[in-house]
């Protein structure tokens, strides 16, 4: 909550205290700040890319130079210490990809025209001047600069509103970019709430944002009114297909990691389970074994498996889901309850049968460590189930038949699906896809257009012939 002076308090996820706070940077200093990064754009778009790639490789290099720093500000955030430090160390290897993208993609050649021969024409890119981006709070480091690394990269100045949920990583990156010359009024990161993420919109050329479905319509509505792109990458409730030919072992044991990993607080966590009726009964039982021996990292922030519920508003939706699914008739096999740990909100993985799409739990997106699981008939009725959302992010497939589980998974009206694994698009960032349904619109954040997006396109058309003069619209030219 905000007080009079502009300030608010911040609670941390493993003691519940409030025990920080953020100054909520208001609408004329976002003004300010977006007037000095384009002017600093300017000069940094005609340095050209070698040298960007070179500032960004700096940064990477100064960034593990204050590893400790950065982990133990996002282990606050999160009440996580393991996925933390996975959150710093991948920055390098993403400015390295995303330095190999660019230098492997190249313009339009110039060639000439089918139509008229004479006439030569390429197309050259121009990157958006500046770039908003507003970020989660279950990746606070990762998701901040997802975008901006390839933006920057790009050519591109890029402001940065992290979640006011998990904040504190922001002032040790301020202090990182400080010592990056050159780079301090390219890459900014402002404190605030949604006011000044609906500022931000206001002074950019383009923006991104990653988050819920409510706030991503208005995200995309300001967008529209400004007559700016967006790219949104929104919620999920990600199915997983065990077919009748799968490895029950190995199907179980992965679904039980993408659906608890990160607490399942990651939008391509597994949230469906369906699982074909001649090996539910064994499926069942090797999910709820493997469930129950995931442990909490509570009292020891170094051990354990899954950290606490970051949003504490989190915790009140997955009570209201299982509270929903069980006055339904569901059956909880393990897990279940939300526990209080050194004031914290944890919430063990959770197997919950004789569930249907009439709960919560089914059509809403969870975000949690849960995972209902239904039998299926047939293939077909495997595919209407996954397709009975409103989302689609991403889903899985599991089959001993390669091509039956492609087959199977093209069906799914999704945009990643993994076979024979689950949630892989937090592996591997090569393969471009598109969200479907609610879950998200724009350009790909994955594979090469996960650069080009940054780019308009100007075309250079050239006449080499004699030029068209008013003759060309004499009416006996347009006689047969």
């Amino acid at each position: 909550m905000s007080d009079m002076t502009n300030n608010m308090a911040v609670r941390n996820p493993r003691t519940g205290a409030n025990d920080y706070e953020i100054t909520i940077t208001t609408a004329e200093e976002i003004e300010t700040l977006a007037l000095a990064a384009r002017a600093a754009q300017v000069n940094w778009l005609a340095k050209g890319l070698d040298h960007r790639i070179s500032v960004m490789k700096e940064l990477a290099s100064v960034m593990a130079a204050n590893r400790d720093e950065l982990i133990a500000a996002l282990s606050i955030d999160t009440g996580r210490y393991a996925i933390a430090a996975q959150e710093v160390d991948a920055i390098g290897r993403n400015i390295d990809k995303w330095a190999h993208v660019a230098r492997h993609t190249e313009e339009q050649a110039e060639q000439n025209s089918m139509a008229i021969p004479s006439i030569a024409f390429r197309s050259q890119r121009k990157p958006y001047a500046l770039l908003g981006v507003i970020s989660p709070w279950n990746f606070p480091l990762l998701l901040s600069l997802i975008d901006a690394l390839p933006a920057l990269i790009a050519g591109c100045a890029v402001i940065i509103k992290p979640s006011e949920v998990t904040p504190r990583f922001a002032e040790p990156m301020r202090k990182v970019i400080d010592q990056v010359p050159g780079l301090k009024d390219l890459l900014i990161y402002i404190d605030g709430d949604g006011s000044s993420g609906a500022a931000l919109i206001d002074h950019v050329d383009m923006v991104c944002f990653t988050g819920s479905v409510r706030t991503g319509r208005k995200v995309g509505e300001a967008a529209a009114r400004n007559f700016i792109p967006a790219c949104l990458e929104l919620g999920g409730n990600d199915p997983a297909l065990v077919l009748a030919d799968a490895d029950v072992d190995r199907a179980s044991s992965a679904l039980v990691r993408g659906s608890v990993a990160a607490t399942g607080q990651a939008c391509q966590s597994i949230e469906r389970i369906y699982v074909a009726q001649s090996l539910y009964d064994e499926f069942v039982e090797k999910l709820v074994e493997k469930a129950k021996s995931v442990q909490l990292n509570t009292p020891d922030i170094h051990t354990g498996h899954i950290g606490p519920i970051i949003f504490e508003k989190q915790a009140d939706i997955l009570k209201d889901q299982l509270d929903d699914a069980v006055t339904k008739g569901a059956v909880i096999h393990c897990g279940g309850e939300i526990e209080r740990h050194e004031g914290g909100l944890w919430l063990k993985p959770t197997v919950i049968t004789n569930v249907n799409h009439g709960m919560k739990l089914m059509s809403q997106e969870t975000f949690g460590p849960i995972m209902p699981v239904m039998a299926f008939e047939d293939d077909q009725q495997a595919i209407d189930y996954a397709n009975d959302t409103e989302f689609g992010l991403s889903g899985a497939v599991f089959s001993e038949n390669k091509n039956h589980a492609v087959e199977v998974g093209s069906q799914i009206e999704a945009g990643g699906i993994s076979i024979n694994d689950a949630c892989m698009t937090a592996f591997i960032s090569e393969a471009e896809k598109n969200s479907f349904k609610l879950s998200g619109i724009g350009a790909s954040r994955m594979g090469p257009e996960g650069y080009t997006r940054f780019f308009r396109k100007q075309a250079i058309i050239t006449n080499t012939a004699d030029a068209f003069d008013v003759s060309m619209l004499d009416e006996a030219h347009s006689k047969p």
